[in-house]
C-alpha cells in the first residue's frame, strides 16, 4: 500500500511541476513581450534616430549590391540557358565557342566536375589539417609557440593568390611531374594550392571559436575523470561547433571563387577528369580566361556560367545552413529536456527525504 501511494504521490507531483513549469514560460514570455512593447513606446532621441538611418542605409546598400549583381547576371545569362537548353548547357561535355566552321557548341560539365572536385578536396583537407592546427593552438601549444605559430598564419592569409599560383607553378607541380604523374599541371596541384589558400581561414576562426568555449565545461569534464583528448573531442568541439562551420562556408566560399591561382597550376584543358593528374578547367578559370575576347552568344555563355557558379555557391551554403540549424535545434532540445528532467529529478528527491524523515520520526515516536 505505501508503495502505491509513493507512485501516486510521484505521478501528481511530477504532473504538477510540469503543469508549473508551463506556467512559468508563459509568465515569462508575457514579461518578454511587456517589455518589447515598453522599449517601442519610448522616443528616441535625434542622435539615436540618425544613427539607426545611417547604419539602416549601410545594410540597405549592401542588400541592394547583392541584389543588382544577382539580377545583373540572371539578365545577361538566362537568355542564352534557354536557347541552348538547361540539359545541354550544364551536362554538355563540349565547349568550343569559336569553332572553324559550324555552330558553335556551349557545353560546361566537365568544368563543373572539375570545380566540384577541387572545392570538395581542398575544403576536405583544409579542414582536417586546419581544425587540428585550431586544436594545437587553443589547447596543447606553450605561450612561445603561439608566438611564432599565429604572424605565420597570418601573413600565409595576407599573400595575394598569384603568389600562391606562382609558387605551385614553380615548386608544386614540377614535383607533381617528376614523382608522381605528368604533365604536372592538374586537378591534384589544384586542391594543394587551394588547401594552402583557405587554411588560415578555417584555422583563425576554429581558433577563436575553441577559445570562447566556456572553462566551466573543461573543469566540468576534468572533474568527471575526463582526459584532455576526451574533454577536447567530446565538449570542446561539439560546443565550438557554430564557430567550426562558419570558418568551413567561409573556406568553401573562397576555393569555389580562386581564379588566378587555379589558372596557373590546372592545365586549363577542358575535358573531363579522368584522375587526380589530370589537366582540368574550372566554372572561374572559363570565365576570366575568355571574358576579355569574348562577344554575342559567347559573352551571354560566360555570364551563363557565372549563373551556374552563383547557383552552385547558393546551395552549398543552404546545406551547410540547414545542417548547423538542424544540430542547433536539436542541441536546444536536449538541453531544454535535461534541464526540465533534473529540476524534476532534484524536487523529487527532496519530497522523498521529506518522507522518510517523517516515516522514520514516527517509527521513532
Amino acid at each position: 500500500m505505501n508503495r502505491m501511494r509513493n507512485i501516486d504521490l510521484i505521478k501528481n507531483y511530477t504532473s504538477k511541476m510540469i503543469n508549473e513549469q508551463k506556467i512559468d514560460i508563459k509568465k515569462n514570455t508575457q514579461r518578454n513581450n511587456t517589455a518589447k512593447k515598453e522599449l517601442k513606446t519610448i522616443k528616441p532621441s535625434t542622435i539615436d534616430t540618425m544613427a539607426r538611418n545611417v547604419l539602416f542605409l549601410c545594410a540597405a546598400a549592401s542588400f541592394l549590391a547583392l541584389l543588382l549583381i544577382t539580377v545583373y547576371i540572371l539578365v545577361m545569362g538566362t537568355p542564352i540557358i534557354f536557347k541552348i537548353g538547361i540539359i545541354n548547357f550544364v551536362f554538355g561535355k563540349e565547349w568550343n565557342p569559336t569553332p572553324a566552321s559550324g555552330e558553335p557548341s556551349f557545353g560546361i560539365f566537365p568544368m563543373v566536375i572539375a570545380s566540384f572536385f577541387a572545392t570538395i578536396g581542398s575544403v576536405l583537407a583544409a579542414t582536417f589539417f586546419g581544425v587540428a592546427t585550431a586544436i594545437f593552438l587553443a589547447e596543447i601549444a606553450p605561450a612561445p609557440i603561439c608566438k611564432i605559430f599565429k604572424p605565420a598564419i597570418e601573413i600565409l592569409a595576407g599573400i595575394p593568390s598569384v603568389v600562391y599560383g606562382f609558387f605551385g607553378l614553380v615548386v608544386i607541380v614540377p614535383l607533381i611531374r617528376t614523382y608522381i604523374a605528368p604533365p604536372g599541371n592538374s586537378l591534384f596541384a589544384g586542391i594543394i594550392i587551394l588547401t594552402f589558400m583557405i587554411l588560415p581561414t578555417i584555422i583563425n576562426i576554429s581558433e577563436e571559436a575553441l577559445k570562447s568555449v566556456p572553462y566551466e565545461y573543461k573543469e566540468g569534464s576534468y572533474a568527471l575523470g575526463a582526459t584532455c583528448s576526451r574533454t577536447i573531442f567530446s565538449i570542446e568541439l561539439p560546443a565550438a561547433k557554430s564557430g567550426i562551420m562558419a570558418s568551413i562556408i567561409l573556406g568553401t566560399g573562397r576555393a569555389i571563387g580562386e581564379t588566378m591561382a587555379v589558372i596557373l597550376v590546372t592545365g586549363n584543358s577542358v575535358q573531363m577528369p579522368k584522375s587526380l593528374f589530370s589537366p582540368v578547367r574550372t566554372l572561374t578559370a572559363n570565365i576570366a580566361l575568355e571574358m576579355g575576347y569574348a562577344f554575342g552568344e559567347h559573352e551571354n555563355a560566360l555570364f551563363a556560367t557565372g549563373v551556374v557558379l552563383f547557383l552552385f555557391i547558393m546551395a552549398i551554403n543552404i546545406i551547410f545552413n540547414l545542417l548547423f540549424n538542424k544540430n542547433t535545434a536539436k542541441h536546444h532540445n536536449q538541453n531544454n529536456q535535461s534541464r526540465s528532467s533534473s529540476a524534476i529529478r532534484q524536487n523529487l528527491m527532496q519530497l522523498f527525504k521529506r518522507r522518510h524523515i517523517k516515516h522514520d520520526e514516527t517509527q521513532k515516536t
